[in-house]
């Protein structure tokens, strides 16, 4: 009798358990090189994404996890509501790391809540790495480390956010740093660069002190430790990173993180572009300069410099050679922008709606 209820037991429940929720589906680069796809897919996967960078008072995502992650949980519901299916999240090395060598084990169980809690929403997980936006978090032993010493100290960071997260699918890819630099500007003895935006550093240096090399050989150097570091404990993850494009600036400059003599360890090229009003074509010129055989994925965009028609008018002339756009939401949704009632509310509003038209159509292709 036990047997005969046993498999009545089996049988009741067999449909249900052909309801349960597939695990997603890891994101690699396909055959050719040339795009990404779902693991055993044949229809190329294109990134939707948003930065998440911080939230509606901008705090970074460490700075709440602990004590208010019901609100983090909305926001991915709200972010899949958009149509994305990446969400970029920035992490803080200054969170991570205790110091030079111990990494702070209670921020790696939360980041892998928040991987966790990707794989639930079926969102998939861009995670920038090396943050060092408020400069007031950053500590001073890391702040005065020589090159050699400051970049092992970013190798084990990556080695440690890299074996918390490699069993997931969720994590899409490895951002080693946003906006990495090499010389130039004001205050070369700082690793931070420029003014805040917002009162967050989002350009750092690699260096301060060049020491008689070019800057891909410096480059080189370092996107090989960090992805070294990664690989020695994920070997699947894709890593990129997440790049300044200068040829927007300066027309005939040429990529370093994404010269041949660069970007052999990188899995995709990233890059980050706000095309100005009346520029659009010379955004396009841009943008076609990184296009290099491999996945391209504009990997932040926002009309903060043209409207909002000349950037829908960018994004479907760059459609043909990108495999990804991430734009940005900061906990606010369209109907609360709207009921702000200002210029800047109406705007960021408006922007949403069309990024969410644009998610639907591109679901329809």
């Amino acid at each position: 009798m036990k047997v005969t209820f046993a498999i009545l037991f089996a049988l009741i429940l067999a449909p249900f358990a052909s309801l349960a929720q597939e695990p997603l589906p890891r994101i690699v680069v396909s055959n050719d090189g040339k795009d990404f796809r779902q693991e055993g897919a044949d229809k190329p996967f294109y990134v939707w994404g948003v930065n998440y960078d911080h939230n509606r008072d901008g705090k970074l995502i460490e700075d709440y996890w602990h004590d208010d992650w019901k609100v983090i949980e909305e926001d991915f519901d709200e972010i899949k509501s958009l149509g994305a299916n990446v969400v970029r999240v920035h992490l803080q090395l200054p969170r991570f790391m205790k110091s030079a060598n111990e990494s702070n084990e209670k921020n790696l169980k939360k980041l892998t809540d928040l991987v966790k809690l990707a794989e639930d929403k079926e969102l998939y997980l861009n995670l920038t790495g090396l943050g060092c936006y408020h400069k007031q978090d950053v500590p001073t032993w890391y702040d005065e480390l020589k090159e050699a010493d400051r970049w092992q100290v970013q190798a084990n960071f990556w080695k440690a956010i890299a074996k918390a997260c490699r069993d997931s699918a969720a994590v899409f890819c490895y951002d080693l740093m946003n906006e990495p630099v090499l010389g130039g500007g004001a205050k070369t003895d700082q690793w931070l660069v420029g003014e805040p935006l917002g009162g967050k550093y989002f350009v750092q240096r690699i260096t301060i002190d060049a020491a008689g090399r070019d800057n891909k050989e410096i480059a080189a150097a370092w996107v090989k430790k960090l992805a070294d570091a990664i690989r020695e404990v994920d070997q699947h993850t894709l890593i990129t990173v997440g790049a300044i494009p200068w040829a927007q600036v300066w027309p005939n400059a040429k990529p370093v993180f994404y010269s041949p003599e660069v970007s052999g360890p990188l899995d995709f090229v990233s890059v980050h572009f706000y095309p100005e009003k009346d520029k659009v074509d010379q955004a396009i010129s841009a943008l076609k300069v990184y296009d290099i055989g491999k996945p391209l994925v504009i990997e932040e965009f926002f009309p903060l410099k043209c409207s909002v028609e000349e950037a829908v008018q960018f994004l479907a002339e760059a459609r043909p050679i990108t495999d990804g756009v991430t734009s940005f939401y900061w906990g606010t949704t369209q109907e609360e922008y709207e009921e702000e009632g200002s210029m800047q509310g109406a705007i960021l509003a408006r922007w949403l709606e069309r990024f969410q038209a644009l998610t639907q159509a591109e679901a329809t292709q």
